[in-house]
């Protein structure tokens, strides 16, 4: 109420009572400036203006440091900037993202509680955990894609392949003999294998680790012969000579390594495994707030500043609608259902 008076009512009056003094010759004048001041109030006025003056809490799922983490601060940033509003970074780690799911699914859907979804919390936790507590297409709205980051399909140099037709001959005429590092059971560089073994038909061992840097060392090393690391992660140790890089993860080339091709365009058509991120709210937040919120989003993105900088980091920037969001996540949950039930992978 304090905010409806300070910025309407009073400012409103004030005008009404100038308006009052001017002769009946102006009338027509007060009418347009009237309409003019109800039109600004009530459309928000420029951008940062007319959104609550409370913080936002911008949740993610996982911890300081990591790519969520990043992306989230640089956005929030940007967004706080634009809209006026302070962004508060809330990590809150645990079950894959699961206990940051759970916390925004059940916040007020007044439109000051984002969630940092990405590819594990909106589609395939869904799948691997026996029992979640949200629901990620009931419980959530979603505001807008945000980026996505294409992995790089990498071998140790002493994998006697160059291509991943080259790799996937050798897997067939040595079944079982290749094994694949991830960071974890169920993890996005687990299902990626999954999926490169389901849409090839070859056997290759998955040897789970306890993160993704411990899983590129011993490939590396030789312990392990291949990953799908992501290119953040990958890219110095390809330029260094101590990883082969054979191709990229996504449907289309990825702007870092413009040079490797898709798997699809490689030899298995139709083949795309990313790590994606996209903003969430409650489920019941108005569809105003939705949209422009989604607006901002988008505006901020298109910022050269904060595009130079994610794409630094291996992240290419996407926007759209939350309709569109939407029904990328309606695709995303059935693909990776089917996944995970051939794998068997499972995650408490």
């Amino acid at each position: 109420m304090f905010f409806f008076s300070r910025f309407f009512v009073e400012p409103f009056a004030i005008l009404c009572d100038e308006m009052s003094m001017m002769s009946a010759k102006k009338e027509p004048m007060r009418r347009i400036a009237a309409a003019l001041f109800i039109a600004v109030a009530f459309s928000g006025g420029a951008p940062g203006q007319g959104w609550p003056e409370k913080p936002a809490r911008f949740v993610v799922g996982f911890t300081p440091g990591g790519p969520s983490d990043i992306l989230a601060r640089a956005l929030g940033q940007k967004l706080a900037e634009s809209r006026g509003q302070q962004v508060v970074i809330e990590n809150r780690p645990g079950a894959g993202g699961n206990i940051a799911a759970e916390l925004v699914a059940k916040s007020a859907p007044d439109g000051t509680t984002w969630l940092l979804g990405n590819n594990s919390i909106l589609a395939t936790n869904q799948s691997l955990y026996a029992k979640l507590g949200y629901d990620p297409v009931k419980d959530f709205a979603p505001v807008a894609l945000v980026a996505i980051q294409p992995n790089i399909l990498v071998v140790n140099p002493a994998v006697p392949v160059s291509s991943v037709k080259e790799l996937i001959a050798l897997a067939k005429a040595k079944p079982g003999d290749l094994n694949y590092a991830s960071s974890g059971s169920g993890a996005a560089a687990h299902l990626a294998g999954e999926l490169f073994k389901a849409m090839t038909g070859v056997q290759m061992l998955h040897i789970p680790y306890k993160g993704a840097q411990p899983a590129l060392t011993d490939v590396i090393a030789g312990q392990a012969q291949l990953m799908f690391a992501t290119s953040a992660s990958a890219i110095p140790y390809i330029k260094a000579g101590r990883l082969r890089a054979l191709a990229v993860t996504g449907a289309q080339r990825s702007a870092t390594v413009p040079e490797l091709p898709t798997i699809s365009e490689a030899g298995v058509p139709g083949f795309e495994a990313i790590t994606w991120h996209g903003v969430v709210v409650p489920a019941a937040t108005p569809a105003a707030t939705i949209e422009r919120l989604n607006a901002d989003i988008v505006r901020v993105l298109r910022m050269p500043d904060l595009r130079e900088r994610l794409e630094s980091l291996g992240a290419e920037l996407a926007t759209g609608t939350p309709r569109d969001f939407a029904e990328y996540i309606a695709r995303e949950i059935p693909k990776w259902a089917k996944v995970v039930k051939d794998s068997g992978a499972r995650a408490e």
